[in-house]
């Protein structure tokens, strides 16, 4: 096994360079202290925090979870503490654990946005921002960013400005659309340096006793394997329009095979969430695993396996 040494695993966005691939997703371990017990956080690519909003929200009523076969829905409505207290706390705690921090930013209008890139302005440490446009459970569902191009376009650009070059800025998309590559394609030429493709779907249960919805919200956001054929096409869809885009693939990806099948389709980085749930350790497994069958497929490095599918294809 010598020559897993020599093996590159480096990948990046941009000219952001991270040593592996591997990444949280956004809102299933908040902002990384959870899962620091389990695993030193700066052996991961980066921790993608939890979505966090300009003041504090106590976010959707209760029950908040439920278990669907090969997946689960949640209705959280981004609770969480502001970014006042996220900047005061978070933000140093996770330079400590030598983690590198992409912050996940969501808001309810643009000036939110605006205001949430001025106050990320000039903070140390950070290696890039994700744009969280397609929340599917805060209370305007109607007004979901990433299902509408125009508003879509009109985050992207603010954010943009007033981050000016300094963080490269990675928009998160829903896939709850009929055509997701017009949307990538408003959002990289309103100034989108990266995606991250998919956020959840939004799905719904019904308990068959109490004959009403499970979740206080109603409707959640599905996520698990159910959902990962979906992130597989739409990153191979967005990949095959816009090859030069770097893209932050997750959706359902519970070990080293789901990882590559993404990383195939075109993803420059896999995010793992839900998975982590059920085996906090879960991202140390794919990391490892995703390596190896790397190297078992004859790749002397990760970037050279990104969108591998396409070229086959291409032959």
């Amino acid at each position: 096994m010598s020559h897993m040494s020599n093996f590159d695993f480096a990948t990046s966005f941009n000219n952001t360079s991270f040593p592996n691939p591997i990444f949280t997703a956004s809102g299933c371990a908040g902002s990384g202290k959870e899962l620091s017990q389990f695993f030193p956080l700066n052996e991961i690519g980066a921790i993608v925090t939890k979505s966090i909003m300009v003041k504090a929200r106590s976010g959707r009523p209760t029950p908040r979870m439920a278990e669907t076969p090969s997946g689960m829905l949640n209705s959280i409505g981004l609770q969480g503490p502001g970014i006042d207290q996220f900047l005061a706390e978070d933000i140093p705690f996770l330079i400590k654990a030598g983690s590198r921090i992409i912050v996940s930013i969501a808001g309810e209008s643009v000036d939110d946005y605006g205001s949430l890139a001025r106050r990320l302005r000039g903070v140390p440490g950070l290696s890039a921002v994700e744009v969280n446009i397609s929340c599917p459970n805060v209370e305007s569902r109607g007004q979901v960013f990433a299902c509408d191009p125009i508003a879509s376009r009109a985050v992207v650009e603010v954010v943009r400005r007033t981050l000016g070059g300094e963080l490269p800025i990675i928009v998160k998309l829903s896939p709850d659309v009929t055509d997701i590559v017009a949307i990538a394609g408003e959002v990289i030429s309103a100034g989108a340096d990266g995606l991250a493709l998919i956020n959840t779907l939004l799905g719904m249960v019904i308990d068959i006793d109490l004959m009403r919805p499970k979740l206080g919200g109603k409707t959640g956001g599905l996520s698990g394997p159910a959902i990962r054929p979906i992130a597989v096409r739409a990153i191979y869809q967005v990949h095959q329009a816009f090859p030069k885009v770097p893209i932050l693939g997750m959706g359902g990806v519970t070990n080293g095979r789901d990882a590559l099948e993404l990383v195939l389709a075109g993803a420059s980085g896999v995010s793992i969430g839900t998975a982590t749930f059920g085996n906090p350790s879960a991202l140390m497994s794919v990391k490892e695993e995703l390596k190896s069958l790397l190297i078992a497929r004859g790749f002397s490095s990760f970037k050279d396996a990104v969108g591998h599918a396409h070229r086959s294809e291409n032959e």
